[in-house]
């Protein structure tokens, strides 16, 4: 069975890496968010063939909660290492310890929200004026209104009406002192588009995205992982059970999927089949009905 459109994933190959190349010529301190999932993974594929042979001329960001999954950490570090970048990493902790924002209690705390503060403080100190984001339009509602080129104010802040146009992929980089802006180049792809083309560039990704045991618990019908700092209820029994992740964040918010598929084949097939969103199991998305779009307006991915 053919899994992909080879000319369509080309298309966009070509636009993602017609705009890295941008961002390389117009800014003079990019930066790529790197979270260890598909998508930014995909970015670093991109990013790597857009400026191949030399290196690629901009760090690996990555905001890391403390809460991460040590499978995402060990991919990040292996993936540096083998493609020789730079990696400058936020830590939430270190946030947290300094007073800059205070630490969630109870059963729902996630430190997903913290990141927003770190990341802002990040692109102040390494004075990152574009910052690659992995997001997509058909992710979330939220992020269907980012332009290409997303412009953020001197507080790290978005205005989804107010945005430039983006006429005939003419892009407007211009800034003021101490803005900068979020350039998304996987805009125009979908979340099978991703996974067709890590299928045909045979792109390596983190375990947790194959069928794997783990244990897990359910809340409010969300799988999700156990670990030492997840608060339970006294309902809430921790079992074993098959599951992978459709989406990778702090472990706190990331909705594991029950399944069977253990190869990209499957994955893609599994996919082509689900009726659910990628972010669907995403707890944080369910706080409010605009819970991503006011995390984004206030300087989040």
């Amino acid at each position: 069975m053919k899994k992909y459109n080879i000319n369509h994933l080309r298309e966009l190959e070509s636009e993602s890496i017609f705009i890295m190349r941008e961002v390389a010529a117009q800014f003079e301190n990019p930066g790529l968010l790197f979270s260890g999932g598909k998508d930014s993974i995909v970015m670093v594929h991109l990013a790597v063939k857009a400026f191949w042979p030399a290196k690629i001329p901009f760090p690996l960001v990555h905001i890391d909660t403390g809460h991460n999954f040590e499978e995402t950490l060990t991919f990040r570090d292996n993936l540096v290492e083998r493609i020789g970048a730079r990696l400058i990493v936020g830590s939430v902790q270190d946030s947290i310890d300094k007073g800059r924002v205070t630490e969630e209690k109870g059963y729902n705390a996630s430190r997903n929200l913290l990141q927003t503060v770190t990341l802002l403080d990040t692109i102040e100190e390494h004075k990152i004026d574009a910052a690659l984001g992995g997001g997509r339009r058909d992710e979330e509602k939220a992020r269907a209104k980012e332009r290409f080129f997303s412009h953020r104010d001197e507080f790290g802040q978005w205005d989804p009406k107010n945005q430039r146009p983006e006429l005939w992929n003419i892009f407007n980089g211009r800034k003021h002192l101490g803005e900068h802006f979020r350039v998304f180049p996987l805009s125009n792809w979908t979340e099978m588009d991703i996974w067709q083309y890590i299928y045909l560039e045979n792109i390596d990704i983190p375990s947790l995205y194959f069928t794997h045991e783990r244990d897990v618990f359910i809340r409010d019908g969300v799988i999700l992982s156990d670990a030492p700092f997840m608060m339970k209820r006294d309902d809430e029994e921790v079992k074993r059970m098959q599951v992978r992740c459709r989406t990778i964040g702090d472990i706190s918010c990331t909705g594991l999927t029950m399944s069977s598929a253990d190869n990209l084949e499957d994955i893609i097939a599994e996919i082509a089949a689900t009726r659910v969103t990628e972010r669907g199991g995403r707890a944080d998305d369910m706080r409010s009905e605009s819970a991503m779009e006011d995390r984004k307006k206030e300087g989040y991915f």
